[in-house]
């Protein structure tokens, strides 16, 4: 039987070797042995990782040689007016940063690709900012980009690969940006994160249906790829559920003698305290300490003989991604007129 990775990802910051990795020297470590370079930093709510990763980095991780930039509000809401703003801030300020080498004139072309199926929501991402760029192109007195959602090759019949490198021979773009849906290895990263780079991309590799990359070394000019995580595996989702539960129940009991328990209405669900999970062995065994990778783990062995795999995606998807579609298209043509009046 096939082995099926449950912990499959898009996004760099949830890789294995980025995540065993987060002090200093353990960071340093990262760099010198494995060609992997990490930054973190915060503007406003956004917490930003940049991940340069050279060819050594890219044998140990699977992830192509590149830059990586991950923007997450993690207590973002679908109604969080003020906090996509601040996104939107901190794509503009990096989509600078990825092409600060790139020379765009009044003149250059720029083609834009909404990947993904707009029938099936939690994929519609690409097409939805196409909607919403052509709107706001329709606006202007002179087009900025050159827009296209090619549909899936499930659609078409074609491998989307090819229908975007005959529009790139044609077109001749001094960038070509894509935008796509992509799947997360956790829950709580479900439509508020944005990942940009420059490495192109795989179309359904998230979800295991791998097709032709996009990239510079196929389309011989840049290519800059944006996504957002709007699926994740539904056995992670159980494993986060359940250390969720953990988590609260152990904190619940941990409060329960203090003076401030007594005051309590409701229960106190911790996000990044610690947690003495010990205090729940009792009532729900052994298994309630494990680390959160080794019940992901017990899933996949309880999950591999299923025939289906189920992705999960937030009830609210097409409300998140009409927020994202205005904030990616926007940001596109904000980030635009700035290069462009910088003189690049």
């Amino acid at each position: 039987m096939k082995k099926i990775d449950w912990n499959r990802t898009d996004l760099i910051d949830e890789t294995a070797e980025v995540v065993q990795h987060q002090t200093k020297q353990q960071k340093e470590t990262l760099e010198h042995e494995r060609g992997i370079h990490m930054e973190e930093s915060q503007q406003n709510r956004v917490k930003i990782t940049k991940v340069e990763v050279n060819a050594t980095g890219e044998e140990r991780i699977s992830k192509k040689q590149g830059t990586y930039i991950t923007l997450s509000i993690p207590t973002l809401t679908s109604e969080d007016r003020h906090g996509f703003e601040q996104m939107q801030e901190s794509l503009i300020h990096y989509l600078h940063d990825l092409h600060k080498d790139v020379k765009i004139t009044a003149d250059s072309k720029i083609l834009v690709i909404g990947l993904g199926n707009k029938t099936i929501t939690p994929d519609a991402i690409g097409p939805y900012t196409i909607d919403a760029m052509h709107k706001k192109q329709s606006e202007l007195d002179s087009p900025k980009f050159i827009l296209y959602a090619p549909g899936v090759t499930g659609q078409t019949g074609f491998e989307t690969s090819d229908y975007i490198h005959a529009l790139a021979e044609k077109i001749k773009p001094a960038l070509v940006i894509i935008v796509d849906a992509l799947a997360t290895s956790g829950s709580a990263r479900l439509c508020r994160t944005i990942q940009l780079t420059d490495t192109g991309i795989h179309p359904g590799g998230g979800v295991g249906n791998h097709r032709k990359e996009i990239s510079k070394e196929m389309l011989g000019v840049p290519v800059t790829a944006i996504g957002v995580p709007t699926v994740v595996e539904a056995p992670i989702l159980i494993a986060d559920a359940i250390d969720v539960a953990f988590r609260s129940i152990a904190a619940k009991i941990q409060e329960r003698d203090k003076p401030s328990g007594k005051l309590s209405v409701t229960s106190w669900t911790p996000v990044n305290e610690e947690v003495d999970l010990t205090k729940v062995e009792p009532i729900f065994g052994q298994w309630a300490t494990w680390p959160t990778e080794d019940r992901r783990q017990l899933f996949e062995e309880v999950f591999s003989t299923h025939p289906e795999r189920l992705m999960v995606t937030p009830k609210e998807v097409d409300f998140w991604l009409s927020q994202y579609a205005f904030l990616l298209g926007e940001g596109l043509f904000k980030w635009l007129e700035e290069k462009q009046k910088a003189g690049n």
